[in-house]
């Protein structure tokens, strides 16, 4: 998996891993946008380049095993990898992708994820990750599950 740098057009190599008890001093509302200490109970991950450091993206989710998705509450891109003039594209993209992968690993061909954008954001999602209207929320199942790991999950 791998983000591009938006000014050269080069591909970086990314990990998502665990968010660590650490990693809480550097994530703060104001280059995140949101309070991920209220995310504590759930699963938060970050994105990184896999020879730095800094947190590019991160997102919490959550299980819902009856209905077999995984429900992805908060996702944010640093404040700098944030519209026309972001440092690197791709980062949303790569944290739906690991969401997609765990739930096809948890769930098979019963795999689903969701999450409930902000209102103007709701059409990005839509045309940029083939994200359907299911009620409340956006959701991806099955086939299109699978697209999405297929466009962000290779080798650059």
């Amino acid at each position: 998996m791998s983000v591009l740098e938006v000014s050269t057009g080069q591909r970086y190599h990314i990990k998502v891993i665990k968010v660590e008890a650490a990693d809480f001093k550097v994530i703060s509302n104001k280059r995140y946008f949101f309070n991920w200490n209220e995310e504590k109970a759930y699963e938060i991950v970050k994105l990184t380049l896999v020879d730095n450091k800094d947190i590019l993206g991160l997102m919490s989710f959550e299980y819902i095993d009856t209905e077999k998705r995984i429900h992805v509450r908060l996702l944010a891109v640093s404040k700098e990898n944030v519209g026309k003039n972001k440092v690197y594209d791709d980062i949303v993209g790569n944290l739906l992708t690991f969401a997609a992968k765990k739930a096809v690993l948890k769930y098979a061909e019963w795999a689903c994820i969701s999450l409930r954008p902000k209102t103007e954001l709701v059409q990005h999602y839509i045309d940029k990750y083939k994200m359907n209207i299911t009620g409340m929320t956006l959701s991806l199942e099955v086939p299109e599950i699978l697209e999405l790991i297929n466009n962000y999950d290779h080798e650059a």
